[in-house]
């Protein structure tokens, strides 16, 4: 039973207003960068909106959906009522000012650094402490979720803790701890220059020290839609969980090796070495087991509920599946979009093959592929899942949803496909004009329009979104059965201590960060010739 879906409502909607003005302001970057559009003739215009996409996308977004769906996981799995309410309201509060705190400067001109801040730049401090104001609503959300599990806990001794929740408080550690190393960036490297206090900054150990953050944030974003692949899909297509088990090992997994990796992402940085970038190489390609798992997991899920439709034989089983149920459209999809965005992921953690396309449109199209793509259409499948139990109202048309996902995908193909066909070319990323007349460049302007027309339908389809969750607040109201999650095969009586709690997990994440990242922060930190002047952003 949701108690509190006033609370629930107002993240998803301020998560979805948010979304829905980045989506356009992406948009409109793809098609100014085009040859379809001549020059904007001022490139702060374009690096003003790509900051402000960036970071609502990167930050405000995805927190904020993470925030709702595990409100609304504690409520339901557990079934008790939110324990925190009032902070939970600060919470949010804080998000939603921090956001207008941190695009203010960013509207002026005056914080165009985009979402990785990218030092020597330094912007106005509002926009860094807005970003600071946003991560501290969200580990409110942290301290309730861990909360609310200890008082069922204490309630509930030896019971296996249900596994939306287990998966939920698992994503709200990782990004507890994820949140360390932008956070000391911002705290010990950036901010005192934006005050004023230095006129000098590290680059150096700036950028290792967001690296800790720059990909284990993808797994925060991943952990909502993980859970809607083990929990939400198998009960929405008919069938049940293959393996509690497996898909708790999955969420472990996640928490142990998705933080000492973040460092391929500076292979072209001088100031850490060749032995420190093999490391995390070697873990970004055991991040991809858990991934691998739940590949499995949810596909056999998937066929134990074809075949209790009376699908038969190898493959004829996929015949039986309920392909116009949206949730099934929704997994299809996004396992498409995580298939193609994975292995494009494998070429960047090789530190031979990322050579050839570092800082290439490349890396855009793979991660807007894994993230606007496979994360975020689950984020929608989420939305339309909770909310006839949220307002009390169904669906106002499964048909326009059916039509919403197709665009989404579509769209998400047509816009990343040929980003990474340019980032082979060696196209770079984050220019705000390219002279197409260029003959070098020139046969690249076809795969440019291709991306800025899915551009268009990627925007179509958010507008459509948005239609579809107006429309069903605003319907007849109907009785609505309680909210329920998906039931193992196998519905576990008890679990292990290890697959039941976190503590184990928890120092081995903490206990590898330290190993990957300690030795590189401690050799940066202990030199004092490695500073450099600050570039100020915008009229100071």
């Amino acid at each position: 039973m949701l108690h509190n879906r006033r609370l629930i409502l107002a993240h998803f909607w301020l998560a979805f207003a948010v979304f829905a003005a980045a989506l356009l302001l992406g948009a409109w970057q793809m098609y100014v960068r085009s040859p379809l559009s001549p020059w904007i003739s001022n490139p702060e215009w374009y690096y003003r909106s790509l900051t402000a996409h960036g970071t609502v996308m990167g930050y405000v977004f995805p927190t904020l959906v993470a925030m709702a769906f595990g409100y609304a996981i504690s409520e339901t799995s557990l079934k008790q009522n939110l324990v925190g309410l009032r902070w939970a309201w600060a919470g949010f509060w804080l998000i939603a000012v921090g956001a207008v705190v941190a695009m203010i400067p960013v509207a002026l001109g005056l914080a165009s650094v985009l979402y990785t801040f990218y030092p020597p730049l330094i912007g106005s401090p509002f926009y860094y402490i807005g970003v600071v104001m946003v991560v501290l609503g969200s580990w409110i959300w942290v301290a309730l979720m861990s909360i609310n599990l200890r008082i069922w806990k204490k309630e509930n001794p030896g019971t296996p803790v249900p596994l939306p929740m287990f998966a939920n408080v698992a994503g709200s550690y990782l990004w507890a701890w994820t949140a360390v190393g932008a956070a000391l960036e911002l705290l010990l490297q950036i901010i005192p220059v934006a005050l004023g206090f230095k006129s000098t900054i590290d680059a150096g150990l700036a950028r290792v020290f967001f690296s800790w953050t720059l990909h284990a944030i993808v797994y925060f974003w991943l952990m909502p839609t993980y859970i809607a692949y083990y929990t939400i899909v198998p009960r929405a297509i008919g069938g049940r969980i293959y393996s509690d088990t497996m898909a708790r090992i999955s969420f472990i997994l996640f928490l142990v090796v998705a933080m000492p990796i973040g460092i391929h992402h500076a292979f072209a940085d001088p100031q850490v070495g060749a032995g420190f970038k093999f490391l995390h190489s070697v873990f970004t390609a055991l991040v991809a087991l858990p991934t691998l798992l739940t590949v499995f997991t949810i596909c056999a899920s998937v066929e134990i509920a074809a075949r209790a439709r009376g699908g038969r034989g190898a493959f004829g089983w996929m015949g039986a599946l309920p392909w116009r149920n949206p949730m099934m459209l929704a997994v299809t999809f996004s396992f498409v979009m995580l298939g193609f965005g994975g292995a494009g992921g494998l070429i960047n953690m090789s530190y031979q093959l990322d050579t050839t396309i570092h800082n290439t449109q490349w890396i855009t199209g793979h991660f807007h592929l894994i993230f606007g793509g496979a994360i975020v259409i689950m984020y929608f499948a989420i939305a339309y899942d909770l909310w006839p139990h949220l307002t009390g109202r169904p669906i106002a048309s499964l048909g326009l949803v059916r039509l919403q996902l197709w665009l989404w995908f579509v769209g998400m193909i047509v816009t990343t496909f040929p980003w990474h066909y340019v980032g082979i070319l060696g196209m770079p990323r984050r220019m705000s004009f390219f002279d197409y007349t260029d003959p070098a460049l020139a046969n690249e302007a076809v795969s440019v329009v291709l991306s800025a027309v899915g551009g268009v339908i990627l925007a179509a389809s958010g507008i459509l979104f948005i239609f579809i969750l107006i429309s069903t607040q605003f319907s007849q109201p109907r009785q609505i059965e309680d909210y329920r999650f998906a039931l193992a095969v196998h519905p576990p009586t008890r679990v292990p201590v290890a697959l039941n709690s976190y503590g184990l997990w928890i120092a081995l994440m903490i206990g590898l960060t330290v190993t990957n990242y300690g030795y590189p922060i401690l050799q940066l930190a202990a030199r004092d010739d490695t500073s450099v002047p600050a570039v100020y952003v915008g009229e100071r």
